[in-house]
């Protein structure tokens, strides 16, 4: 019997008691591992079986009629806009937490597809080093970082545009949060002799040439200074793609933004994140946010600096937030704030902060949560939302 069914037969308790005399009292880490990896093996398996036989598609295989931009650029329309049912030619007007079913998200799926095959091979290749899974990744990398025919724009200019307001925004750069377990994956794979370093190279390129456009160019900068998720997923992707590029500069300053104002401004004293709960959708918003601020922490704690243990004055850490959001993920009945407008029934998932707080705080409540819940979400929402579907390549 594994211990996923221990847990679930014999409930937390127990699945504690035992967890020193099935591992070892001094072995955690190794605990943890062959945990995710039975829960995941199954669905990297499935998963990967697909990802090998898909063929490379980028944004220039759909061309978006709407865009201020050309083919290689990246190009959606903000999800909550509408036409004004008053004036077909008039401006679109907002609807808060009301996705558009019309908006041009063609571009979106694309990047999300990528991210699901690149994340499946690094995941394969992670259980059992073959080059198979390398050379079909590389033909994916290759098509949207290194083929002039067929790659993407090294920046996000015309991301959430709205139709008579504005040809792309800031916020659009959250979009790319789907390329983090590319540059993930890419570090799994990379140091593979079937890797060439030419397109090590030219990847690692395209990745440096977009972290100095999400750093300088003015959109860039409005999305770093946003106040609620948005703020934070600038944060977490510029910390991952820097990652990948070994920009030293970057990852403290990405750190220091995190002790400095994503937790001090974000976090309630009680672990909650009041500006979500002010949104339309509080509760998926709320694990949106936990979700990113436990990447920025796993992403950029060091053996010298650990931000899952960086603590304000007031007592409030990364900790508080998910001990916040824990017994409302056990059990939704429990949410004591309104439900969300859409998406209320597809909420929670496997959440990648789960995981990654059992990996990194030696709790295996969160680690028998995490692994009962639903690693394989269908609702397109829900998958625009869960950037991190591939933990084995993280850890």
């Amino acid at each position: 019997m594994n211990l996923k069914s221990i847990f679930r037969r014999a409930g937390t308790f127990i699945g504690i008691v035992l967890l020193p005399l099935l591992v070892g009292a001094n072995q955690p880490n190794a605990y943890f591992s062959r945990e995710i990896t039975a829960v995941l093996r199954p669905i990297i398996k499935r998963q990967s079986k697909w990802a090998m036989k898909q063929k490379p598609i980028t944004v220039t295989a759909y061309p978006a009629v709407r865009s201020s931009g050309g083919i290689h650029d990246f190009y959606s329309e903000g999800d909550y806009w509408w036409p004004d049912p008053k004036d077909a030619h008039a401006p679109y007007i907002q609807r808060d937490g009301m996705s558009n079913p019309a908006n041009f998200v063609a571009h979106r799926k694309a990047m999300i597809r990528f991210s699901r095959i690149i994340g499946a091979l690094a995941s394969a290749y992670r259980l059992q080093p073959d080059k198979k899974y390398v050379q079909q990744a590389l033909l994916h990398l290759n098509a949207w970082f290194v083929d002039s025919a067929t790659m993407m724009s090294p920046n996000l200019l015309y991301a959430q545009a709205v139709q008579g307001r504005f040809t792309g925004r800031g916020i659009g750069i959250i979009d790319t949060i789907h390329l983090m377990e590319v540059a993930q994956g890419i570090k799994v794979l990379e140091n593979d002799p079937n890797f060439p370093p030419s397109a090590r190279e030219a990847i690692h390129r395209w990745f440096a040439t977009y972290l100095r456009w999400l750093t300088q160019h003015q959109y860039g900068k409005d999305e770093m200074n946003a106040a609620n998720n948005h703020g934070t997923c600038w944060v977490m992707q510029v910390a991952s793609f820097a990652s990948l590029v070994k920009d030293t500069a970057l990852l403290k300053m990405c750190s220091q933004r995190y002790q400095q104002i994503l937790l001090p401004n974000q976090m309630e004293k009680d672990g909650s994140f009041p500006r979500e709960l002010q949104r339309t959708k509080p509760f998926g918003y709320s694990l949106f946010n936990l979700d990113a601020m436990v990447m920025i922490c796993h992403i950029l704690s060091t053996a010298d600096e650990s931000l899952w243990q960086y603590t304000l004055s007031d007592g409030r850490t990364i900790k508080k937030g998910i001990d916040f959001m824990v017994p409302y993920i056990e059990d939704k009945a429990k949410w004591p704030y309104q439900k969300d407008v859409m998406y209320w029934d597809q909420w929670p998932i496997a959440q990648p902060a789960l995981v990654f707080a059992a990996n990194a705080y030696k709790d295996s409540s969160y680690l028998r949560l995490w692994a009962e819940l639903d690693h394989n979400p269908k609702t397109e929402e829900v998958i625009r939302n869960l950037p991190i579907r591939n933990p084995l390549i993280w850890l």
